[in-house]
Formats: structure tokens, C-alpha cells, sequence
């Protein structure tokens, strides 16, 4: 490597580095874009060392960039917002910008599970010999005079609550998790989840409480079934990313997914939260159907409009839902 042709390509961003890294010393002196600035050029000094060491040791110069990415290191280490603005940026602009980034993977897997959910519970509907072959006559009748309608009720509210939850967060931590399968777990959980809905439906619509079945559905279904949906999309774009990386390396691409996947996995575990005291509180309240059903209605709605109104705002703002740049390593791209 020319040692000489390497320094005059990055002289400038080094002197350019050391001149944030003195002003940083004084405080309040440093705008928000000049703390980007910082680590972006901190992470380039690094990668700067890295190949000097490897290639060139020119001990001089050695010295200098290990100093340099050395006090680099302390200005971005001491630099991080305090915990509550981390959280408010979290949930006002990373999570939002994800899940609308991967909108188009979700809304296919709500239409494809709810077109599923919908056959089979036509199918179960309108065949007796099948709602027979399924399950035994005593079992259908349990299901549909009492065990359906006893499952939002036989517990404390606040127990069934946690237990609600838990039991979300594993389905979606499934769908999540099955896109390192390729997608093929991810694929497996949506159509068993679409499968007892679509059964559960399909007996109770026979049954003739089909209302009785879409009051007690609708007011936690809406919400649970998006944040499972979300979950989905997000693991098959993940298994996705495994067969077709696109113009990224396929290491970059799938450290780039797979941490925009862990950011789905934390807010969605608040959303879950949500809708799992829906289902607590709400859902077997003695409120009106209707009542029941527009809090369920209201709150999706809410949801949705959060997702689409902050996170179309932050991805034109160039927010992916990565995490942030001080957090992913010290190694940046540069041109020989």
C-alpha cells in the first residue's frame, strides 16, 4: 500500500476528526449533526488503523490514529442520550420506521392468514360431515355453549393478562425466530394460528353465535392479530434476506435485518401488552358488543395511524430502525 497516496486520501477527515474531538471537550459546544459527524468519522478512523496495521505499519502513523480513534472513542462513548430520550426516539421514530419499512411483508401475511382463516371457517360452516370428522359432538358442544366464551372469563383479569401476553410474545417470538428457517417456521406458526381461528370460527358460526364469536374476537384480535402479523413479516423478510441479499454482502444484509428484527421484537412487546389487557379487561367486560368492539376498533385504529404517520415521517428522514451508529461496532467501509 502507498502509504503516502493513504494519507493525503484521508488527511482531511482525520484533521476534521480532531477538530470535533477538541471542541467536544468544551460542553454544549457540539450540534446534533456534528455528533453524527463524529462517530461516522470515528468509525472510518478505525478502519483507517486497522489497515494501516495490517498493511503498512508505519509506526508514526500508527501512533496518531491510536490516539486519535483512542479520544474519538471517549467523545462517543460519554455522548449517548439519556435513557428516557433513547426511549422516547425509540418509540417515536426506530420502531415506527421498521414496521412501516416492512409494511409490504406484513400486509401480505395478515391477507394470506385471514384468506386461510376465512376458508376454513366456510368450509367447517357449510360441511357438517367435516365439523363431525374434526372433533366429537360432545367436544362441539362444549366449545360452543360454554368453553369459548369461559376461557375470557375463568381466570382474575389480571392473571389472564400476563398469561395472554406470554402467550402472544411466544407466538410472535415463533414468527420472528422462523425466518432463520428460510421463512418456513415463520410460515408454519401463521397458518396454525390462522388454522384455530379459522376452526373456532367456523363451529361457532355453525352453531348460530357467529356474533357471540366476532364480539368476544374483535376487541383484542384486532390489535394481537396486527403486532403477530408484524412479527411474521418481519421473519420472512429476514428469511428473505438469506436467499437474496440484494446489493449487500449477505453477512451485512442479514446483521442489518436482523437487528431492525430485534427492534420489531421490543416495541411489539408493549403492543402485545396492550391488547393483552384488551383482552383482560375489555373483552369480558359486561359492556355493550358494540362498545366492546370500538374500543377494539379505536385502538387499532391508533395503532395504525401511529405507524403510518411517524414511520413514513422517519423513513423519509432516512431512519431504517438499525440500531443506532453508536452501537454497531467500530468498522466502517472506506476505499482503500
Amino acid at each position: 500500500m502507498d502509504i503516502d497516496a493513504f494519507v493525503a486520501a484521508h488527511r482531511s477527515e482525520w484533521n476534521r476528526l480532531e477538530h470535533l474531538v477538541r471542541r467536544a471537550a468544551r460542553p454544549r459546544r457540539l450540534a446534533d449533526t456534528e455528533v453524527a459527524e463524529i462517530v461516522t468519522l470515528y468509525q472510518r478512523a478505525a478502519t483507517h488503523l486497522s489497515i494501516v496495521q495490517t498493511r503498512s505499519p508505519d509506526p508514526q502513523l500508527v501512533g496518531r490514529l491510536s490516539r486519535l480513534v483512542a479520544q474519538s472513542r471517549s467523545v462517543v462513548a460519554g455522548s449517548h442520550a439519556p435513557a428516557w430520550r433513547q426511549l422516547v426516539t425509540f418509540f417515536t421514530t426506530t420502531f415506527p420506521a421498521v414496521v412501516y419499512r416492512t409494511r409490504g411483508w406484513w400486509i401480505g401475511a395478515a391477507v394470506g392468514s385471514l384468506l386461510v382463516a376465512l376458508a376454513l371457517g366456510i368450509w367447517i360452516d357449510t360441511h357438517p360431515g367435516v365439523q363431525r370428522s374434526l372433533l366429537p359432538p360432545e367436544e362441539v358442544r362444549q366449545l360452543v355453549n360454554s368453553r369459548f366464551s369461559n376461557y375470557y372469563r375463568e381466570h382474575p383479569a389480571h392473571d389472564f393478562a400476563a398469561q395472554v401476553w406470554t402467550n402472544n410474545v411466544w407466538v410472535s417470538a415463533q414468527v420472528l425466530v422462523g425466518g432463520l428457517t428460510l421463512g418456513l417456521l415463520t410460515l408454519w406458526a401463521l397458518y396454525a394460528n390462522a388454522a384455530n381461528l379459522g376452526v373456532a370460527g367456523g363451529y361457532m358460526v355453525a352453531a348460530g353465535k357467529g356474533g357471540e364469536f366476532f364480539g368476544l374476537i374483535t376487541p383484542h384480535g384486532l390489535l394481537e392479530l396486527t403486532a403477530v402479523f408484524i412479527a411474521a413479516g418481519a421473519g420472512l423478510r429476514l428469511g428473505w434476506t438469506i436467499v437474496d441479499p440484494g446489493p449487500r454482502s449477505r453477512p451485512q444484509a442479514l446483521a442489518e435485518e436482523g437487528r431492525s428484527t430485534v427492534t420489531i421484537a421490543l416495541g411489539l412487546i408493549v403492543v402485545l401488552a396492550v391488547s393483552g389487557a384488551i383482552e383482560a379487561f375489555v373483552t369480558p367486560s359486561p359492556l355493550p358488543t358494540w362498545l366492546r368492539v370500538g374500543i377494539g376498533a379505536v385502538v387499532e385504529l391508533a395503532f395504525l395511524t401511529y405507524i403510518v404517520v411517524l414511520g413514513r415521517r422517519a423513513v423519509r428522514a432516512g431512519e431504517t430502525g438499525d440500531l443506532d451508529v453508536t452501537l454497531r461496532g467500530d468498522v466502517a467501509p472506506v476505499a482503500g
